[in-house]
Formats: C-alpha cells, sequence, structure tokens
C-alpha cells in the first residue's frame, strides 16, 4: 500500500472498529467508551495548546466543566435538543478561552501554568455560588435525561449516544488533523520551538496563542457537554482541580503530538483507576500511582512515542527499492558534462 494513504486507512479500519463496538459491549461498557471520546476530545484540545504551541495548561477542567454545564442548563431549564448544545457550548467555551488566554498568554512557561491552575480552583466555586445556584444548581448540580434514538432506530440510548459522540468525535479529529498539518500547525510549531525566530518570520505570536487556546477550550468545551449527556448529571465537585490534572497525565500518558495519542491518554485515565480499585481496595490511589510511574518509565515519550519507534524500525526493515543504473553511454555523458 501506498505509505501516503496507509494512515488514512488505518484511520478509517479504527473508525469502522470502534463503531462495531456499540453492538458487541454491554451499556455499560459503552458508557466506558463514550467518555473515553469525550475525554479523547478534551485532551486534543489540550494537546492543541500544549503539545503544539508549548504552553503549559493546567486548567482545561475548567473548559471542561463550562460546556457541560452549559449542556445541562439548555437541557433542563429551557428544552434545547442534547445536539443543539453542543455548537452553543463550542461558541460559549471559544469566546471564554480567547477573553482568558489573552491576557494569559502574555505569561509563560510556569506562570502560565499557576494561572491556569487558578482557573481550576476558581471554576468550581464560581459554580456553587449563590448568585448562581439558580442556573447551577448550586452544590446538588443539575440532573438531565438521557437521549433517546432518533427516527425509531433499534438502539438503546446508550449504544445511540456511544455512536453519535463517535461521529461527533471523527469530525473534530478530521478538522484538528487538517488544521496541525497546514500552515497554522507550521506557525504553532514554530512558535513552540523558537518563538524569536517565529516572530521574526511576521507571526503575530499573540494573537496566534490567543486563538490556540480559544480552539483548545472549545474542543474542551465540547467534550464536556458529550460528557455530561453521557453521565447524566453535573455537580461543581465534579470538575475539581484533580480533574484538570487528570486531563494532564492523559496528554503525558498518551503522547503530545499525536492524534492517536489523545484516545490512548483517554483510555489510561478512564480504565486504569478502576483496575487499581479492583487490585486494592485499601488503597487504589497508591496503585494508581505505581502504575503510572510504570508507564511513564517504560514509555517516557507516551504510547505515540512507541508507536513512531514502531514505524521508524518498520521503515528500516522494508527492503531498499531497486534503482536501475543508467546505461553506460549515457552514464559516461553525464560524467562529462558534469567534468565540463
Amino acid at each position: 500500500m501506498n505509505a501516503a494513504r496507509r494512515p488514512i486507512f488505518l484511520a478509517v479500519l479504527l473508525l469502522v472498529l470502534a463503531a462495531a463496538l456499540a453492538f458487541l459491549l454491554s451499556d455499560y461498557r459503552l458508557f466506558q467508551m463514550t467518555m473515553v471520546v469525550a475525554y479523547a476530545i478534551a485532551i486534543l484540545g489540550l494537546d492543541m495548546l500544549t503539545g503544539y504551541t508549548g504552553q503549559i495548561s493546567l486548567g482545561h477542567g475548567a473548559f471542561y466543566a463550562v460546556g457541560a454545564y452549559t449542556a445541562a442548563i439548555l437541557m433542563a431549564n429551557f428544552d434545547v435538543p442534547y445536539w443543539a448544545t453542543l455548537p452553543i457550548a463550542a461558541l460559549i467555551c471559544a469566546g471564554f478561552g480567547f477573553a482568558f488566554g489573552f491576557p494569559a498568554l502574555r505569561l509563560g512557561g510556569l506562570y502560565l501554568a499557576l494561572a491556569t491552575f487558578a482557573l481550576a480552583i476558581a471554576v468550581p466555586q464560581l459554580l456553587k455560588y449563590k448568585a448562581f445556584e439558580a442556573w447551577t444548581g448550586g452544590v446538588q448540580g443539575i440532573v438531565i435525561s438521557k437521549p433517546d434514538p432518533p427516527f425509531g432506530l433499534k438502539l438503546s440510548q446508550d449504544q445511540w449516544l456511544y455512536l453519535f459522540t463517535l461521529a461527533v468525535a471523527a469530525v473534530l479529529f478530521l478538522l484538528a488533523r487538517n488544521l496541525l498539518r497546514g500552515r497554522i500547525g507550521l506557525a504553532m510549531r514554530a512558535v513552540r520551538d523558537h518563538a524569536l525566530a517565529a516572530e521574526a518570520m511576521g507571526i503575530d505570536i499573540a494573537l496566534l496563542k490567543t486563538r490556540t487556546f480559544a480552539l483548545s477550550a472549545m474542543y474542551t468545551g465540547i467534550a464536556g457537554a458529550l460528557g455530561a449527556i453521557a453521565v447524566q448529571f453535573v455537580a461543581p465537585d465534579s470538575f475539581a482541580v484533580f480533574f484538570s490534572i487528570t486531563l494532564f497525565v492523559g496528554l503525558v500518558v498518551g503522547g503530545i503530538t499525536s492524534l492517536l495519542g489523545a484516545v490512548f491518554g483517554a483510555i489510561f485515565i478512564v480504565f486504569i483507576p478502576n483496575i487499581a480499585d479492583k487490585i486494592s481496595k485499601a488503597a487504589p490511589g497508591a496503585i494508581y500511582g505505581v502504575i503510572l510511574i510504570a508507564f511513564l518509565y517504560l514509555l517516557p515519550m507516551g504510547f505515540a512515542g512507541l508507536l513512531r519507534r514502531a514505524a521508524r524500525l518498520d521503515a528500516c526493515a522494508a527492503p531498499p527499492t531497486k534503482t536501475l543504473a543508467p546505461p553506460p553511454g549515457k552514464m559516461a555523458e553525464e560524467i562529462r558534462i558534469r567534468n565540463g
């Protein structure tokens, strides 16, 4: 197969296999897989900011919370269809990300990390504030209903929601792939690798970083809306600081600057805590920490690094292509021309 078409073929194959899971797994497992897809979108949004632009964020759980509450409020208070909440959550989170990113991204490195960390601390507290309690439900949160399959499809609610979330993720991943492989993606990597050289080439660094922050927040907000629809419940304590750290762990474990790495990272943060809990009911956090350290030690570049290493080994093992030598007369003519 042509090397240029191989990634497209693999992506289509993985999408088909993922869709087939809707008819092979139980409803509970499908709920878990729905959360995997939602978290993969959120990690992809974080990867755009941290992996491709080099800006560390420890507060993306706040944008996930804003997207989740947007969907919940619209569905519970205004009877907005679940699918219509996604573009609204995307616009609100993009605006929120742009407004926060414009002053914050003038910082850098650890200072930006602290600014986003403060955001992760503040948002759950604001959701509990009495002035917003009529909208957010305060500490009690909001309960919403899981959508039924449309058009009389013979699917369970969990099957339909998984397929719907998978379709949204496929579109978002495709848009991200095209964006990151184009001029904007090259500009993002240029800013990450050498900001001074990028500015000398005419790139408006502040504007690019702010737009990237808004795009990253938009992706994370859509993920939050999908997650809220799947869980059927939102509450401020669900989006505490640890949730932002969890998304960052998924990014590191999956591997930065990798679309597929976002999926692996989401699988890790959904299933590894359950495995740790089964190993030890007394200290699941300790077991989770040991597993995380082991992954970082064995795969320092994440799952994406392992895949890149396997791809390089496959390229080295491939037989060299044979080139036909030119006829003796033509070779002599070329040598004569080169020598003048």
